[in-house]
């Protein structure tokens, strides 16, 4: 039987989410001070001819303090537009290609590709933080205020494709329109805490959608690489279109960046939407705002979860109850450089690999429960770091030292 190969790279296709069906892409991020006042409790609801005074008193605490969040900052929220038109380096230019190679027809070459996203203000300079995907292979992006039918050019600043962040800037913009949002932060939030989702789905621009943090514990598959990172999983409603845009608190501070939903086949929210947190955005924001290409280490080899051999499988190839088996490694990699050791290819072509690769059973001291974790915590390095594995090998550990660097996999490896 053939078993799947889980790979730690840095590079691979785009995870777009899962907001591709209406042809829209989004990202996030914000930074500054101040909160949103807090409101007093209602009076109740009063019976006779209603008026705007006693309707304002039959709000709820929890309306009152959303509209106040709303009102605070909807002016920081950006509605952006993206025209792709194909060129060479575009992702439907390299698709046509490879068709072409494959099978020995060319595809139509389509024209401009149109999609859009929301973004906030980060800063009083007017940095807008969104979705990678929403910016990706764009040859033009515009942006337009809340309130306003008016057009800014904009270009991009700085990208981070591994966690689907990218910064832009607009060109021209009026004095005073730079409203940035505030970044809160993920120490005191908890599951059950109101979470308030601004930004443009399906092109209906500025729209606000509320629920709760639902999970702070989940971890899917992130920017381009696909590696699993923590995210905030909400109810409140995130559609195509809202990705980049704010995910914010009671206290009108961002606590994440939405990014995907999970959408059960049906293309449009589910009530189970994935946002970026802001820790994460803390932490990149500095590099984003240098300019350029955020790059993330790899250590260049390919893996399997040792528990998803049967424990018969385990016994018979010596094998540990848990660990990352190491399948292949990547020649000129950073795992080959620090002598880490793939399993023998199988003797017969299409079978089963032989069991007698490495195998990495702790990082940084830390057991390594679970496979996944490998990669999750490659990707939290910097470029120029060492990461200290625990590897076992015909029965011996040993300790392996391992200098993080950048490495593209060979054109055509998995």
């Amino acid at each position: 039987m053939k078993k799947n190969l889980s790979l730690l790279a840095l590079t691979g296709t785009l995870a777009l989410g899962a907001f591709v069906g209406f042809e829209l892409s989004e990202r996030t991020s914000a930074q500054g001070t101040g909160a949103v006042p807090a409101t007093t409790t209602s009076a109740p609801v009063t019976s006779g001819v209603s008026s705007s005074t006693e309707a304002s008193r039959a709000r709820t605490q929890s309306e009152t303090n959303t509209v106040q969040v709303v009102k605070a900052r909807q002016d920081g929220v950006v509605y952006i537009e993206v025209t792709d038109r194909g060129g060479d380096t575009s992702p439907q230019a390299q698709l046509r290609r490879d068709l072409q190679e494959r099978f020995g027809f060319e595809m139509p070459q389509q024209g401009p590709q149109e999609s859009a996203g929301s973004g906030f203000f980060v800063n009083e300079a007017g940095d807008i933080l969104t979705n990678n995907h929403v910016v990706e292979g764009a040859d033009e992006i515009t942006i337009r205020l809340h309130g306003s039918s008016r057009t800014y050019p904009a270009k991009v600043v700085g990208r981070a494709p591994d966690f689907d962040l990218a910064l832009i800037r607009a060109e021209g913009l009026p004095a005073g329109a730079v409203k940035p949002i505030p970044l809160g932060q993920m120490e005191g939030l908890e599951v059950g805490l109101k979470a308030i989702a601004l930004g443009a789905p399906f092109g209906l621009e500025f729209s606000v959608s509320e629920g709760i943090i639902s999970s702070l514990e989940r971890t899917v598959p992130v920017g381009a690489k696909g590696v699993e990172q923590n995210v905030i999983q909400t109810d409140a409603a995130i559609n195509p279109g809202n990705s980049g845009g704010p995910l914010l608190d009671s206290a009108g501070q961002v606590i994440g960046v939405n990014t995907q939903i999970l959408t059960g086949g049906i293309g449009q929210s589910a009530g189970v939407g994935f946002a970026v947190p802001v820790d994460t955005v803390r932490r990149l924001l500095p590099q984003l705002q240098r300019g350029g290409e955020v790059q993330t280490p790899t250590l260049g080899l390919g893996f399997r979860d040792v528990a998803s051999f049967t424990a018969e499988e385990r016994e018979g190839a010596g094998l540990p109850e848990q660990g990352a088996l190491v399948l292949q490694v990547y020649p000129g990699s950073p795992a080959e450089r620090a002598g880490l050791r793939g399993s023998a290819a199988s003797a017969v072509q299409g079978g089963d690999p032989v069991l007698d690769g490495d195998v990495i059973t702790a990082v940084d001291g830390q057991p390594l429960e679970n496979a996944a974790d490998l990669p999750r915590t490659v990707i939290g390095k910097q470029i120029g770091d060492s990461l200290r594995l625990t590897v076992q090998r015909g029965g011996q550990t040993r300790e392996v030292t391992v200098p993080l660097q950048a490495f593209a996999l060979p054109q055509g490896g998995e």
